[in-house]
């Protein structure tokens, strides 16, 4: 259960409200993040807005790697509705179970090709501690990626690390979209 209860959906912004009640006709009920932003209007349409930009195809990385860099930067800061979801999500970007539940031992499993490994060790680097990653560590992203995708990853590490944290802080349950064993 979230830290925080959520206000009767009638009691939200109706902008916020006409978000909530279709998400709530999707999954067939609100989830916990939503009610938590709704609480601030003006953030959560920015939120909604950023994340729609970043899920666009033309997006410079793709769907299975950011989904896959989304859950180690989940797990790193105990956000369950986050690994839950960004699972979800992997596997339908990928259809890869193994890479999905094997993620938080990337280091030590052949799983993952050199691009994935570059960008899971800046992940995990910038949701660590961003003022220690260094140009040696942008170099080895710079033999997979161009500076306009290193900036985009970058873009996409900082936006999963505040929505994580924020759900983490504040309890945001998982939903059940994605059972993977062990979880």
């Amino acid at each position: 259960m979230s830290r925080i209860d959520p206000k009767p959906i009638n009691r939200y912004p109706w902008r916020v409200r006409w978000f909530l009640l279709r998400q709530q006709r999707k999954y067939g009920r609100v989830l916990a993040p939503s009610y938590l932003w709704g609480r601030l209007p003006g953030p959560f349409l920015g939120v909604l807005a950023t994340l729609g930009f970043f899920q666009s195809k033309r997006y410079p990385i793709d769907a299975a790697l950011r989904s896959l860099v989304s859950i180690r930067i989940a797990q790193l800061n105990g956000c369950f509705f986050c690994v839950d979801l960004n699972a979800h999500n992997f596997l339908r970007a990928a259809g890869d179970e193994a890479k999905a539940v094997g993620v938080a031992a990337w280091r030590d499993s052949g799983l993952y090709s050199p691009r994935e490994r570059a960008a899971l060790d800046y992940a995990e680097a910038v949701t660590d501690r961003c003022a220690a990653v260094d140009g040696v560590q942008i170099d080895a992203l710079r033999s997979h990626f161009t500076d306009d995708q290193i900036t985009a990853l970058t873009a996409w590490i900082a936006f999963q690390n505040m929505s994580a944290k924020f759900n983490a802080a504040l309890g945001a349950e998982e939903y059940g979209f994605c059972r993977l064993p062990g979880k």
